[in-house]
């Protein structure tokens, strides 16, 4: 974010009134030389496609690239592709590994080895390691650049080891010490170093008892051990304890902030990294697949009423009530849903607690039930005078409630043991299943009174 956020808005405004002036020479200075690369990210998706390829082509080349590593997927695959290898490594040099690995994941395969045959092999070698892995993983979040040490060295050399430096890699608040194999030992912090005395070997001082990462642990429990441990950096290790890289806050925060955006926008159906101002066709497209699922489970939710068409003919209340008691199970269902997804993403729910959260769930299903259908049942017969009609919508709604309970507490469950996430598609499945015994209940109820 911008160092002073406070005269952010401004220079933006400016920016914007010299590009509809069209003082294209004023906007490009201030495009390189008086905005952070993430802001000038930020202006980028902030502004539609046409005046987006304008200002992209004002950032001079070198520029570029720290302004991609900014920018959500979409609009960052948009310009990757219009660049070539030599246009990629000119604008991408001096990006940490874990970032250009992240770049280089939009491009075609062929693009990608043209620009490591252009790499020096060290810097190939490094983010060849990182591209092994999958991108969201702590293998694929890792950065290579990292201070490494020896145990059997004295503190005075590990200061003049470090004042050899023009300066050390970001977020460094631990040395890594690691045997002449890269097995990875200990950690020596920085703290510690400073206040130590000189003459002590690395050995003497060193954390042994740290906390380490497997290269293939998933990015959302990387997140969370770093939450737990209050961690601002982490040793990445695969086999053996063998020293990969290091993970860094920075880069969890954007996992965290990524995952929650997906949170959101998969509860709609929609892509978190989706351009603001992408296509109508592309936006179309993207939305259609989602409309049409939702419409299967309508159709699905109508098959039941209909085959209550007579019930319903006969008691026409019956049709008024109807989205009362569907809408109580979905509302119900959602919170539970949304309180176990909560609970998986942080690693609160484990097979040995389901059973104790599912009984929860219908406890609080059973007297929120009870308390509504009451309320619902006292209206119904004061609005239609028939206490019958009271009974059925509130014996519906107690049963619906419960499903709902049931399902939004073991749905996120099931869908996380399939490798299926819950909060792209337990919502829908919910819903469904909320409609669908929320109606059975309600007219089955009123056709064994009724008819």
């Amino acid at each position: 974010m911008s160092k002073n956020p406070e005269k952010l808005q401004p220079r933006l405004a400016r920016l914007n009134d010299a590009l509809e002036s069209g003082a294209l020479e004023q906007a490009r200075r201030m495009l390189n030389r008086g905005l952070a690369p993430v802001d000038v990210a930020h202006l980028l998706e902030s502004t539609p496609p046409k005046e987006r390829n304008v200002l992209w082509e004002l950032i001079e080349p070198e520029l570029q690239g720290d302004v991609l590593q900014y920018l959500g997927e979409d609009i960052q695959t948009e310009f990757l592709n219009r660049m070539d290898a030599q246009q990629l490594v000119s604008a991408t040099e001096g990006l940490d590994v874990d970032d250009l690995a992240d770049l280089l994941q939009r491009l075609p395969n062929t693009v990608t080895l043209e620009v490591l045959d252009s790499m020096e092999a060290q810097e190939r070698q490094r983010l060849e390691t990182v591209l092994s892995y999958p991108e969201d993983t702590a293998g694929g979040l890792m950065n290579t650049d990292t201070l490494t040490i020896r145990p059997e060295i004295t503190l005075d050399v590990v200061l003049r080891y470090l004042r050899r430096h023009e300066r050390l890699p970001d977020t460094t608040d631990s040395l890594l010490v690691v045997t002449r194999g890269d097995k990875l030992i200990g950690s020596l912090p920085i703290n510690r170093l400073l206040v130590s005395d000189p003459s002590m070997l690395v050995r003497e001082v060193m954390d042994t008892d740290m906390v380490t990462i497997p290269a293939t642990m998933e990015e959302t429990e990387v997140a969370s051990l770093f939450e737990r441990f209050d961690l601002i950096s982490a040793p990445v290790v695969g086999a053996d304890r063998h020293l990969l890289g290091r993970i860094t806050i920075d880069d969890v925060v954007d996992v965290i902030r990524d995952d929650a955006e997906h949170q959101v926008m998969s509860m709609a159906g929609l892509d978190e990294e989706e351009d603001t101002f992408a296509p109508a066709w592309r936006t179309s497209r993207r939305r259609a697949v989602w409309l049409g699922i939702n419409l299967i489970t309508a159709f699905m939710a109508a098959a039941v009423i209909g085959m209550f068409e007579g019930t319903i003919q006969k008691v026409t209340a019956l049709a008024v009530l109807m989205p009362i008691v569907a809408s109580m199970g979905g509302i119900a269902g959602s919170q539970a849903l949304t309180v176990l997804i909560r609970g998986i993403a942080l690693g609160h729910v484990s097979g040995g607690n389901v059973r104790w959260l599912l009984n929860r769930e219908l406890i609080v299903g059973a007297l929120n039930g009870l308390l509504w259908a009451l309320v619902v049942a006292v209206i119904a017969v004061l609005w239609f005078g028939d206490m019958t009609l009271g009974i059925i919508i509130a014996a519906a709604i107690v049963i619906n409630l419960l499903f709902a309970a049931f399902c939004g507490t073991l749905l996120p469950v099931l869908l996380k043991r399939l490798k299926i996430d819950p909060a792209l598609s337990g919502s829908v499945i919910l819903t469904t299943v909320t409609d669908v015994i929320g109606f059975m209940s309600f007219l089955g109820l009123a056709t064994y009174f009724y008819l």
